[in-house]
């Protein structure tokens, strides 16, 4: 079972749409380490072709067509001595196999026929008539199978009935010049292998958001063109979560490190419950220029028993404490620099602080272009905005509205 951004999990048709020293190992023993790149299998050249299952571990952004970028600029970041989570990735292969060359395909082709990009309500009607058709369209039984077989050897390598992060990676989605940032769905919390099918077809389902069919209807962009993968990776325990940017999202002054920070995870921050820590740290010298702690109530945790993230009351003495402290704050730095210096580009980061072995360790979830504040630096009179800026570039997740 699952849910969008970890709001209980089910696949809910009415669900709010949706977040040198690298880290310390402590504890790391326990994880295994990374195979090498001579175990990729399968071709590279479109998404119809090579394995529906790949595990991150045989993933970099040579295979962006089959893994998505979201997905592929994970598994590369894994070969920068950065902690990510482990996991899988259900392929292109599998989306075209589905949707794009099936009796399904020819059902959403007609479907799709006549609709007009500028009539919302009739976008509308489409977008949620070809939701309902591929969140109902059963999976053919070997993928099925592929499927349940990985997320048991997940469940092996991380523990039994391991709690997942269901991510779509669409290709085309992290692009800087025409980007897709928060079009596609998030599931938190997915636990249990028919969930995990169920979250793989709802993140299908979401390129057909009214936002996302728009979008392509009006830059004449058939679904083919954009085939979705998803990731099914561990969900890490988060003590707090956030986002840091590269260079200012505001002012786009290079200098400054930018990280937003709450207790737990980011989807409180997402739902306007909770106003996050708001850090600016000297990119170079790694020194805190100004740290805004906020007034914390809320938090959004994983309910284990229960199996879903939700929010909990922050408890009294944590909710005026900094949620990251100095060490943190130069591992999550260090990071970001790390990945802006790869890549080439500015770059946002959201990551996740967990505590192993009493050290704290710095999970990197996904990394993607920096475009809040457009070319050439800040514009005017833009003011931050905390929920906004999660909302759209941390954590994944969108307005349905």
């Amino acid at each position: 079972m699952c849910h969008r951004s970890g709001r209980g999990n089910q696949a809910d048709p009415h669900r709010r749409p949706d977040p040198g020293e690298r880290y310390d190992r402590g504890g790391d023993a326990a994880r295994p380490p990374r195979r090498g790149r001579g175990h990729r299998t399968g071709s590279v050249v479109n998404g119809g072709e090579g394995p529906p299952i790949l595990w991150i571990e045989e993933i970099d952004t040579r295979r962006t067509a089959v893994a998505g970028p979201k997905i592929a600029k994970l598994g590369e970041l894994g070969e920068l001595d950065l902690d990510i989570p482990r996991g899988f990735v259900v392929t292109t292969r599998a989306f075209t196999d589905v949707v794009g060359t099936s009796e399904l395909a020819a059902a959403i082709d007609a479907r799709l026929t006549g609709v007009t990009p500028s009539d919302h309500n009739q976008v509308g009607e489409a977008a949620r008539a070809v939701r309902a058709m591929i969140e109902s369209q059963p999976l053919p039984a070997p993928l099925r199978t592929e499927v349940g077989r990985a997320y048991d050897e997940l469940c092996r390598r991380c523990g039994p009935e391991v709690p997942t992060a269901v991510r779509s990676s669409a290709t085309g989605e992290d692009s800087s010049d025409a980007s897709f940032a928060g079009q596609f769905d998030t599931y938190l919390g997915v636990t249990g292998s028919e969930a995990v099918v169920d979250a793989v077809k709802a993140c299908w389902a979401s390129l057909f958001t009214d936002r996302a069919l728009a979008y392509r209807l009006e830059r004449g962009l058939d679904h083919r063109d954009c085939p979705m993968a998803v990731g099914v990776l561990e969900l890490i325990d988060a003590r707090a979560s956030g986002v840091a940017f590269s260079v200012h999202p505001v002012t786009g002054r290079p200098d400054r490190i930018v990280i937003e920070g709450s207790w737990g995870w980011g989807e409180a921050i997402v739902g306007g419950l909770v106003t996050p820590d708001r850090v600016e740290v000297g990119k170079t010298d790694d020194r805190v220029l100004d740290y805004v702690v906020s007034h914390k109530t809320v938090m959004s945790d994983f309910d284990r028993r229960a199996g879903t993230v939700t929010d909990v009351e922050v408890p009294i003495e944590m909710r005026d404490t900094r949620v990251i402290d100095d060490h943190e704050l130069t591992l999550i730095t260090s990071a970001v620099r790390l990945i802006e210096d790869h890549f080439g580009h500015a770059v946002d980061v959201e990551w996740v602080l967990s505590h192993e072995g009493g050290r704290s360790r710095v999970t990197i979830v996904q990394a993607r272009p920096e475009t809040v504040h457009g070319p050439g630096g800040g514009s005017k009179g833009v003011k931050w905005d905390p929920a906004g800026y999660a909302m759209k570039y941390a954590f994944g997740t969108e307005d349905p509205s």
